[in-house]
């Protein structure tokens, strides 16, 4: 009755979870905050569950004395106390100040209600901080007062810089649109804080002792007799359209040295290829253009725009809007501007929140219409820096308001390359190139990037790794797929080429994860930040893992190979072809914070692991369906591969839930130190908290013995990853959220 009841009620908690982010969508995060998160039912399920795991636990610790079994469900249980420590006696409210304004009350709860405070709040400024050159902030800081009594404190307050005063903590949440306000949170949890800590520290020991704990279940798996004998290796070891005429363009060289111009785009400063690269993938959906290099492309719209006006270089994505308007695979920008009659009434229903397809590739084509007349119309080019004092503005030569005494100079340069190009005087453009170059040098003051990022930045720039390396990985991945099917159908003995073609898969893998460590490399540098704040990023650290991982164990387990090559092409696939945007740019300042990088890797190494017992899964229900297509082989050489895959998986499986629960409870200190809560029930939240529940069940294999069985264990852990699938794409895609970054 008791295991039942736990049953019953851990379902029903992920049923509700998984529920709740889709009411969300539709109803709005009040609702459900409201209704689901912070109904009675709702805890009063969490309340049972606790208290039914709790005479479960003491019941079986009695019977069997496991330290990391009492450490880490004890710590869970503590986490759930704490969560409720915090909801009883902790509060919280906001505060907004305009700049002198002094106030000792702030507004707490949903009604609003005012809560005065034991002292006196003044706002004596609020400033932005921008990266240098852009106008991308870097941070925002009010400077405060405090004042009570007697006493007088000055303090700071900004993005991941709490200020505390009478176990009060202020952190700064927004700000008036005239900069002269700002909107302070304020929380006062003096209790829940240092125990919350202390439950999260003991939860971290629990699941890293969980891995090195001699009788827990990790280390019992590396002792398990098909390892120890080898027999586990043997068992797997078995088994465009061209035109007539050319446009014009400028000598590659003028235009590699165009390139190398700085431009502010995407709110920092960059070398012009980066632009370049980025304008011509928009329009065409690669970096090249008929063998034009990017640089080449760009600066023919930009001086010989009459000409690759006509070039068909807009690429149109096949579907519905393609197939009703009888368009090819590519248009030019003159027959695009011809039939924007016919896509306007396509476009206006998805700006008024329609996402049907064909309204999408509609809006896609006006974007590419607007990049275009953007370059000959708007401010796109800010290449003429001026510095005054301690700030840098960067301006461009067409659409700038404020450029003052220097517009006309600037509009001139401009007018002269123009001129040159025209009339083929490339090294009168270059000499002008180069003192463009040189002004840029004398004026910019501390906003041009390093030697180093610059470097950096024209390497990555230079090759497509995602694209090369989804083609290379995942056309290796299918030819090892098929050896490793070949090896488990076949009747007769390892052969003596399959040494060799075992070490040419080790020799290929390491040069995947050579050169995807480089392109990682190669854009930290040019960022100046760990390359894990959007999806683009976070499917290449997938990617990054899943290949470490299989390198450091593809000499033991030969499937590897397959798992590796497939898993890693598939990640690096979904990050060339989705709309996740490749383009580096600076940090939002809440995400400043080395927490985020930790929080980010540690998670993303749960996913690359969870994703490799997925296909330990895929891989056990193929050898299962071949075997039963063939009757004639033996039911026990299948059963010890099923064993054999399981084994690996669950291998895969302890390392997984240590890495997950780190880094969602790395998370949580994280947002308590950013905005003063530790879990928000954000639809990511929620799913990263689902996935661990889902992923916890297989580990329970004591209280569940059908896990035990190899066909019904794989089956679970192939639909369990559902939920990690849920947890990342569909939240980004389709739930949205804070979290949600595609």
């Amino acid at each position: 009755m008791l295991k039942k009841t736990i049953y019953t009620v851990y379902i029903a908690l992920i049923l509700c979870m998984g529920t709740a982010t889709i009411v969300e969508k539709y109803h709005g995060t009040a609702y459900v905050g409201t209704h689901i998160y912070g109904s009675w039912w709702f805890t009063v399920l969490w309340a049972v569950l606790a208290a039914a795991s709790v005479v479960l636990i003491v019941r079986r610790f009695l019977k069997r004395r496991s330290v990391t079994l009492y450490m880490l469900h004890f710590s869970l249980l503590l986490i759930l106390a704490g969560a409720l420590v915090t909801h009883l006696t902790a509060w919280s409210g906001v505060m907004h100040l305009r700049t002198g304004q002094s106030a000792s009350a702030c507004l707490v709860g949903n009604g609003q209600v005012e809560k005065p405070l034991p002292f006196a709040v003044r706002l004596d400024s609020f400033q932005i901080k921008y990266h240098q050159g852009t106008a991308a902030p870097s941070d925002f800081m009010s400077h405060l007062t405090v004042t009570s009594g007697r006493d007088r404190v000055g303090a700071v307050v900004s993005m991941n810089r709490v200020f505390t005063y009478r176990s009060i903590r202020f952190y700064q949440n927004s700000y008036d649109p005239d900069g002269q306000g700002s909107v302070l949170a304020l929380s006062s949890d003096p209790v829940g804080i240092p125990l919350t800590y202390c439950e999260y520290a003991l939860l971290f020991l629990a699941l890293i002792y969980m891995l090195i704990d001699p009788r827990g279940p990790f280390r019992t798996l590396l002792r398990h007799p098909l390892l120890r004998q080898g027999l586990c290796v043997a068992l797997l070891l078995g088994f465009a359209v061209r035109s007539g005429a050319e446009p014009r363009v400028l000598p590659r060289e003028t235009a590699h040295r165009f390139g190398e111009l700085f431009v502010v785009y995407g709110n920092r400063v960059c070398p012009m290829q980066t632009l370049a690269v980025d304008f011509t993938k928009k329009l065409y959906g690669k970096p090249r253009y008929r063998g034009f290099s990017a640089e080449q492309v760009f600066t023919g719209f930009l001086f010989f725009g009459d000409q690759w006006s006509d070039e068909p270089v807009l690429k149109v994505k096949a579907g519905p809007l393609r197939e009703r308007l009888g368009m090819g695979k590519y248009l030019s920008f003159t027959e695009l501007s011809r039939r924007s009659g016919s896509i306007d009434p396509f476009v206006q229903p998805f700006y008024s929140g329609r996402q049907e397809k064909i309204n999408r590739q509609a809006a896609e084509l006006v974007d590419k219409f607007n990049l275009v007349m953007s370059l000959w119309n708007g401010p796109m080019l800010k290449i003429f820096p001026e510095t005054r004092g301690a700030e840098t503005v960067w301006h461009a030569p067409i659409g700038e308001q404020d450029a003052g005494d220097n517009a006309a100079s600037f509009l001139n340069t401009l007018r002269l390359l123009y001129e040159d190009a025209q009339s083929g005087q490339f090294a009168r453009f270059d000499s002008t190139l180069t003192a463009l170059k040189q002004y840029q040098l004398r004026h910019a003051g501390h906003s041009l990037p390093s030697e180093t990022k610059v470097s950096a930045e024209r390497m990555y720039n230079a090759v497509p790794f995602a694209t090369v390396l989804f083609m290379f990985n995942l056309t290796l991945g299918f030819l090892s797929l098929f050896l490793t099917l070949w090896r488990l159908t076949r009747r007769s003995g390892p052969r003596r080429w399959e040494r060799w073609a075992d070490r040419v898969q080790a020799v290929l893998l390491f040069i995947s994860f050579a050169a995807l460590t480089m392109a990682l490399v190669l854009r930290w540098t040019a960022s100046g930040r760990v390359p894990m704040s959007n999806g683009y990023e976070t499917m290449l650290t997938m990617a990054w893992f899943i290949l470490l991982f299989t390198l450091l164990m593809c000499r033991r387990f030969r499937v590897m190979f397959t798992f590796g090559f497939l898993l890693s092409g598939f990640f690096l696939l979904v990050s060339h072809i989705s709309q996740m945007d490749p383009q580096i740019g600076p940090l939002m300042p809440v995400l400043n914070s080395p927490l985020l990088s930790l929080h980010v890797s540690v998670i993303m190494m749960a996913y690359a692991l969870l994703a490799l017992t997925f296909i330990c899964g895929l891989m056990a229900l193929i050898i299962k369906l071949i075997h039963r297509l063939k009757p004639d082989t033996q039911p026990s050489v299948s059963n010890s591969q099923l064993t054999s895959l399981q084994l690996l998986s669950r291998l895969f499986l302890y390392p997984a839930l240590t890495a997950l629960g780190l880094g969602i409870f790395i998370g949580a200190i994280w947002a308590n130190i950013s905005w003063g809560t530790y879990w928000s029930w954000d639809p990511k939240e929620t799913w990263a908290l689902i996935s661990f529940m889902v992923y916890a069940i297989p580990a329970h294999t004591r209280l569940l013995p059908r896990l035990h069985r190899p066909v019904v264990y794989h089956v679970f852990m192939v639909f369990a990853f559902l939920t990690l699938l849920m947890t990342y794409f569909g939240v980004n895609y389709f739930l949205g959220g804070m979290h949600s970054y595609a």
